[in-house]
């Protein structure tokens, strides 16, 4: 029996469907394909979905407009899912990521300064010379050569975020980092079906797995921390100095303990590159599909850059590769699913309304690729956010989140990737291998393909 067209019959619910023994059915179809069971909710359901699994209630909202209504208008009566913040806290402790109340306001006041768009730009060079390092290495290489995009653009990110941090370019444990992240990650997914995770001590493989993953990534950051605190400079343009000198505005004497900058640069750490290399990577595979798209970046790129390294004034010059990594965050979110928010009080959602106590669940992956808002959802169309383009509707692009917790580095993501974007198409044509099929996605914390993307980069010679 197919359970999405079966309505519920509680009449002070949204309509969703019947839950078996429980909901365990629900479950069964959730843990290996969610983002397919989420969408087979939305096309039963197009605005909103209950469904029940054991003692929770969890209402799916997909309209737009109920989008914004929770997550911004009602922020202040929901916390994030405590199962969820709980896994996360495994590998990134009690940061700004899975705090709630005053200790997440606290931590938001004190860290939003440093990802101000003016602050974010002066980040600029370190990320054009972390490109140009990694562009460089591959001009080298034979031409034609076949790139493992996501190999290349995590070690480009994970550049990125070491000099934006430390101030330090010397990436060599990028593999080993990479793991570690990709450990977490899956494990993390993983765990939200659980009601409980085994503690880290056990000798279980898993878990072993877990923690070699997690001290992995606390020696790297620890080690980091240490060095550049011992050369540290309090006129220093990094991230962990702005950290280190951080206070909060209502209370200023108050800086971060030792375990907070901790967990704060772990979040940074893990967040600042795994999202942006999952994007880029997707936004890779896009353009080497769309040759006709990436002529015309090709031309914009040449004619506004005149072969000179881009700047974040130039990035504003250049519409259409603005628009491709758009299309392509709307297509393949990093963050697929957005952290699902417990209702402290009865939460309004058009005509319903979601009792205290119920989880309230978002999808970017299936808001955004809603046939109500976009047409031919599934097409990869960067002209939808060109400027001029129809208007689309607030609420349908989450990739960064909406509301107060709406993701804190978003200048900083964009902006990396429009200059490594810039950078690649300058020097290379991004070619789809001969009869290579396109990946499906793999949900962990992050979306990426499933299967490798690999593309043979041409050098297109000096412009």
């Amino acid at each position: 029996m197919n359970t999405l067209n079966t309505p519920t019959r509680k009449p002070d619910l949204p309509p969703g469907p019947a839950a078996h023994l429980w909901g365990l059915n629900h479950l069964q179809a959730m843990k290996p394909d969610y983002l397919g069971f989420v969408q087979g909710l939305q096309r039963a359901h197009p605005d909103i979905a209950h469904v029940r699994v054991f003692t929770e209630h969890i209402t799916h909202v997909f309209h737009p407009d109920w989008v914004r209504a929770i997550l911004v208008d009602q922020a202040a009566h929901l916390i994030r899912w405590e199962r969820a913040t709980e896994v996360f806290s495994i590998s990134m402790g009690q940061s700004v990521l899975v705090t709630e109340g005053a200790k997440w306001q606290r931590q938001r006041r004190m860290l939003q300064p440093g990802f101000t768009p003016k602050r974010v730009a002066g980040y600029a060079e370190l990320m054009v010379s972390a490109a140009q390092q990694a562009l460089d290495a591959l001009t080298a290489q034979d031409p034609g050569q076949s790139v493992n995009m996501d190999e290349l653009m995590t070690d480009m990110t994970l550049d990125v975020i070491l000099r934006a941090l430390f101030g330090s370019h010397q990436v060599t444990h990028a593999r080993p980092v990479s793991e570690a992240i990709q450990t977490l990650s899956h494990s993390g997914i993983s765990e939200m079906f659980k009601p409980f995770s085994w503690p880290l001590w056990m000798p279980l493989p898993a878990v072993r797995k877990v923690r070699h993953a997690r001290s992995t990534l606390n020696n790297i950051i620890q080690q980091h921390i240490q060095t550049q605190q011992s050369n540290a400079h309090d006129d220093g343009q990094d991230l962990l100095t702005m950290l280190r000198l951080a206070r909060d505005p209502e209370h200023p004497d108050q800086g971060l303990s030792a375990q907070e900058l901790h967990d704060q640069t772990m979040v940074m750490f893990q967040a600042g590159h795994e999202t942006s290399a999952t994007a880029m990577t997707w936004w890779s595979g896009l353009i080497a599909r769309h040759p006709e798209v990436a002529e015309r970046i090709h031309a914009e790129v040449d004619t506004v850059l005149q072969g000179q390294a881009p700047t974040p004034s130039t990035l504003q010059q250049l519409p259409w590769l603005q628009a491709s990594l758009k299309e392509a965050m709307r297509l393949y979110p990093p963050a697929a699913v957005l952290m699902t928010r417990r209702a402290c009080q009865p939460i309004s959602v058009g005509p319903w309304t979601v009792p205290q106590g119920h989880l309230i669940a978002f999808t970017p992956y299936v808001i955004q690729r809603d046939a109500r808002w976009f047409e031919a959802p599934d097409a990869f169309r960067p002209e939808r956010f060109l400027p001029g383009a129809p208007d689309i509707p607030r609420g349908t692009w989450l990739a960064f989140g909406t509301g107060p917790r709406v993701c804190i580095g978003q200048h900083f993501a964009m902006l990396e990737m429009g200059l490594i974007a810039a950078m690649m198409l300058q020097r290379f044509k991004l070619q789809w291998p001969a009869g290579a099929a396109w990946p499906a996605g793999d949900l962990a914390v992050t979306l990426r393909p499933a299967t490798p993307i690999r593309l043979h980069l041409q050098p297109r010679g000096p412009r």
